[in-house]
């Protein structure tokens, strides 16, 4: 693989540490600027909100831009974002830079997804895509843990400020190992605005929202039932977040070579293996060992999802990919959000902590079903729904993921 594709999960490890860090210092950060543990809250919806107005916006914007300067300025934004947020002054400075903050992730994803699977040979795109997502995952594992911690410790703008640092050395890796990538002549934004609007496209997008809806039910919830549930303390919610961490990376491992063999047998079994892992920890829960075992089977099966729906939209948008990329990840914090919400209800409503479960599993169970619709409208039109994600994308030679760009060594690090 590409040294390129570690600059890229260099700064997914970055995007990921800060996206997730604020559940954990929720209180410390509440306390400091004098409002309650539920208010603070809204600095999570604020960085989803940023993802999903930046996504589209920012994809738009730079569409002309050449990939790598792209990449760099989306990167320098977020680290901007960052510094913000551990310079506020007051809770409304800080929801604005959490906004910021979140501007460029779904427009850095989109087109790092491009970018990376540009970067390889046909037949190991989605193993690259994978590669830029396990910075993301190792995130789960290590960021948001040791963030967790330094927050905790020398109070919550350091968190930020260290994940600003990150930001300096993303972009310096960025400028060194990303080649020069050119932006398509025949790219323009009502090209990829007319390749969002496909209905695969929609239907891909549609998937991602119901489908990863799920794993958010559970995940925003998981904290309080370590707690209430599983009866550990409150010192083993990171041990357990870090579980669903390890999860997420074996998840990811296994996604890239699958979705490259079959991209939507992968797909569906990913959605299938969510559901019933979800159904089941609604009875593992309450059996702490077992519990825990679980968490990581559903760390695993549920960002299984996410690379066969990234090699999906992008596929489906053919020539036209980044803007289908880059609302993928609009998709999937609007999943983050929902799914968010719909646990949140049924707690609400006094079905316990373990409903969140049970109705994760119906939100999925609906993703599948428009996954399996829009597997069947793919079967009436071209008589195969089980083909691999790089011979999709290789059927025609104006095709979103090109081959891979070759410069000499004396230009790798040009933009």
């Amino acid at each position: 693989m590409p040294l390129a594709l570690l600059a890229l999960a260099v700064s997914a490890f970055g995007i990921g540490t800060t996206e997730f860090v604020m559940m954990g210092l929720l209180p410390q950060v509440a306390d400091d600027l004098g409002t309650s543990v539920p208010t603070a809250g809204y600095l999570v919806s604020a960085y989803a909100i940023g993802v999903v107005v930046g996504a589209p916006l920012l994809t738009a914007l730079g569409s002309r831009v050449p990939r790598k300067r792209m990449l760099l300025l989306l990167m320098a934004l977020f680290t901007v974002g960052n510094l913000a947020s551990a310079l506020a002054p007051g809770f409304g400075w800080l929801i604005a830079g959490r906004v910021l903050a979140g501007l460029p992730h779904g427009a850095f994803f989109g087109l790092g997804a491009v970018v990376a699977a540009r970067l390889v040979r046909e037949g190991r795109q989605a193993r690259a895509v994978a590669t830029m997502f396990l910075g993301l995952t190792v995130a789960n594992i290590l960021g948001v843990p040791a963030a967790t911690l330094l927050g905790q410790h020398l109070g919550w703008r350091a968190t930020f400020l260290v994940v600003s640092v990150i930001g300096l050395l993303a972009m310096a890796a960025l400028a060194r190992l990303v080649p020069h990538v050119p932006v398509d002549e025949r790219q323009s934004l009502g090209r990829e605005v007319r390749a969002l609007g496909r209905p695969q496209v929609l239907l891909g997008l549609l998937t991602a929202v119901f489908g990863f809806a799920g794993v958010f039910a559970v995940y925003s919830y998981l904290a309080s039932m370590t707690t209430e549930v599983m009866g550990f303390g409150d010192s083993t919610v990171t041990v357990v977040l870090a579980l669903f961490g390890l999860g997420m990376t074996g998840g990811a491992l296994a996604a890239g070579p699958l979705t490259d063999r079959a991209l939507r047998p992968t797909l569906y079994g990913s959605l299938a293996a969510l559901v019933l892992t979800l159904v089941a920890f609604r009875f593992t829960v309450h059996v702490p060992w077992l519990a825990l075992v679980t968490v990581v089977v559903l760390g695993a099966v549920g960002f299984m999802t996410t690379t066969p729906l990234q090699m999906l939209v992008m596929n489906k948008a053919k020539d036209a990919p980044t803007l289908a990329s880059a609302s993928n990840h609009s998709a999937f914090n609007l999943a983050n959000a929902g799914g968010a919400w719909a646990g949140g209800a049924a707690v609400a409503a006094g079905w316990g902590w373990t409903s969140p479960a049970l109705v994760g599993a119906g939100l999925t169970v609906v993703g599948l079903a428009v996954a399996a619709v829009a597997g069947l409208l793919d079967r009436d039109r071209s008589g195969r729904t089980g083909e691999g994600a790089s011979r999709v994308v290789a059927k025609s030679p104006r095709t979103a993921v090109e081959p891979p760009v070759s410069r000499p060594a004396s230009r790798a690090s040009g933009s």
